[in-house]
């Protein structure tokens, strides 16, 4: 799984830091990861209960970032086997956002991390809820101080989330980490989406920095219609009998099937 055959490398990734934008989804299908690879996406985000073999199939010469699940993992160890697992599956980098010791531990493993700063969703009592962060000096400071922190301790990147453009541009150029931009404006490495968003069939809050290409979901509510009506006449079907017709069945002649019937009335005898 380690063959990169036309798959960017992290040198690669690094390597366009300044010099082009990178196009990031959040997939969670075969499907979607298929339809990225095709329309020529850079990097995707799939976290680890999704991530396998046919995944890394489907997501071909894109960059992927296995995502690791705080709070499901929680001990070092339960790290390293998570990230050597998806790196074995042919994950390029892995995610995680738990604490520096065990980022730097999976670093030291020469594991290419991601972490997050700015809004961390799954420590956002920290920061006050689902709101920007770095919207004040001291604020964008403890952003900056944080991503140097991972850059110490040898991250590869950081998802950047909802801070100010002119913070993350600031940041930007004071880094050599690859920043995975949510909401932070046109500054960092790489601009990261969630499919469900794009495609405009997300669940629950959409947040401002979103951006929908098409309305997947009155289509997706007209399949379920067209699901439904399908099963009814179906059920329908079978009720009045007439499904299965002959044509669903397998055929006999009257000939093996008399000799058939007549076999049976001397077992019964029996």
């Amino acid at each position: 799984m380690g063959h990169y055959h036309k798959r960017p490398t992290v040198a690669d990734i690094r390597a366009l830091k300044g010099k082009r934008t990178l196009s990031m989804l959040y997939v969670d299908t075969l499907d979607e990861a298929a339809a990225a690879a095709e329309a020529g996406i850079d990097m995707l985000s799939i976290i680890d209960p999704v991530w396998t073999p046919e995944m890394r199939e489907a997501a071909g010469n894109c960059f992927v970032q296995v995502g690791l699940l705080y709070g499901e993992l929680v001990t070092q160890e339960d790290y390293q086997r998570a990230a050597h697992r998806a790196m074995q599956v042919g994950g390029d980098c892995v995610y995680c956002a738990s604490s520096l010791s065990t980022i730097k531990a999976l670093s030291d493993d020469g594991i290419p991390v991601v972490s997050h700063v700015g809004l961390i969703p799954s420590k956002a009592t920290w920061t006050g809820g689902f709101k920007a962060v770095g919207k004040t000096a001291e604020s964008a400071l403890e952003v900056f101080r944080h991503v140097k922190a991972l850059e110490d301790i040898g991250c590869f990147g950081a998802e950047l989330e909802v801070v100010p453009d002119r913070v993350a541009a600031e940041i930007a150029k004071r880094t050599k980490l690859v920043l995975l931009g949510m909401g932070a404006g046109p500054h960092a490495d790489a601009q990261y989406l969630f499919a469900e968003d794009v495609l405009g069939y997300t669940r629950g809050h959409k947040p401002r920095h979103a951006k929908t290409y098409r309305d997947f979901r009155s289509e997706l509510d007209r399949l379920q219609k067209e699901r439904i009506g399908a099963f009814k006449e179906f059920d329908a079907d079978v009720k009045r009998g007439a499904y299965p017709a002959s044509e669903h069945s397998v055929p006999i002649s009257d000939e093996e099937l008399e000799r058939f019937v007549s076999q049976q009335s001397e077992d019964d005898k029996r």
